[in-house]
């Protein structure tokens, strides 16, 4: 099987692609998101593990916007612990590094622990191309932000491991497939719908899940193209399409909703 990432060998998105399909599968690196949901429509990949939040920075709302623009479906997720390592040319040491580079969202946290060390960070594409970047330039002053993986793959040195401020720091992936799955029990469902601009309409929206129990795991507006201050919200809840209380609350929300659409029922990840 071949599974789509975004980002350089090494990158956290592979970790994540072979801690949750396994060693087996050929991963397909891609340099941006787009280009991930291309391999997946183009049949080059047969699945794409996306980042759609992390517990520190919050969503990735490029790739909300992909889920809504492709006819695909989620069919899974994984929480993968997010530990940031300071990565080097060999026999640089730590009090060496003037400069740290690597993608902003891991810059950002790592950013007290770069301060304390009087360390520049600059912005780059990609954690693990920030280690690819570092060896071919050879710096002996610059350290790059990245994955043990990462360290590995281009024979680099970590100077330490477990920089990021916040050890609670996880990412959120979702598995993103042409075919959709329903599965039976202890399911997550996701869906995005759009309302009326009225008084009350995400009021009566939020009330056909609290009338039925229905937990709510997650929120999201996001901007509706085309019509200024008008939102689309995407919401994950607790059960599966088979449910019949959870088919029952989507009947109830499409007589408010102006567009109401299932991104995916899948099984909830279990760490």
């Amino acid at each position: 099987m071949k599974v789509s990432f975004q980002g350089e060998p090494g990158a956290y998105s592979e970790q994540a692609v072979f801690n949750y399909f396994g060693k087996e599968v050929e991963t397909v690196p891609c340099e941006s998101f787009d280009m991930m949901f291309d391999s997946v429509l183009n049949g080059k990949s047969d699945m794409l593990l996306a980042p759609i939040e992390n517990s520190l920075a919050g969503s990735i709302h490029q790739n909300y916007d992909l889920l809504l623009r492709h006819d695909l479906h989620i069919v899974g997720e994984y929480f993968l612990r997010v530990r940031h390592c300071l990565i080097a040319n060999p026999g640089v040491k730590k009090e060496d590094i003037k400069k740290a580079i690597s993608h902003p969202q891991a810059l950002g946290q790592c950013a007290a622990y770069l301060r304390n060390l009087g360390i520049k960070p600059e912005t780059v594409y990609d954690t693990a191309g920030s280690v690819k970047m570092l060896k071919e330039s050879g710096a002996r002053d610059v350290a790059a932000i990245a994955s043990r993986r990462a360290a590995e793959i281009y024979g680099m040195e970590i100077l330490e491991e477990g920089i990021e401020d916040n050890q609670e720091n996880f990412t959120r992936f979702l598995a993103v497939q042409r075919e959709a799955t329903t599965p039976e029990s202890d399911a997550k469902t996701s869906i995005v719908f759009s309302l009326k601009n009225v008084p009350g309409s995400l009021f009566k929206a939020m009330s056909v899940f609290a009338l039925r129990d229905i937990d709510l795991t997650k929120i999201e507006s996001r901007p509706l193209q085309g019509k200024p201050w008008e939102y689309l919200f995407y919401i994950d809840l607790i059960g599966s399409l088979q449910n019949e209380t959870v088919q029952r609350a989507l009947d109830h929300l499409s007589e408010y909703a102006v567009m109401l659409r299932v991104l995916g029922s899948y099984p909830r990840f279990k760490g």
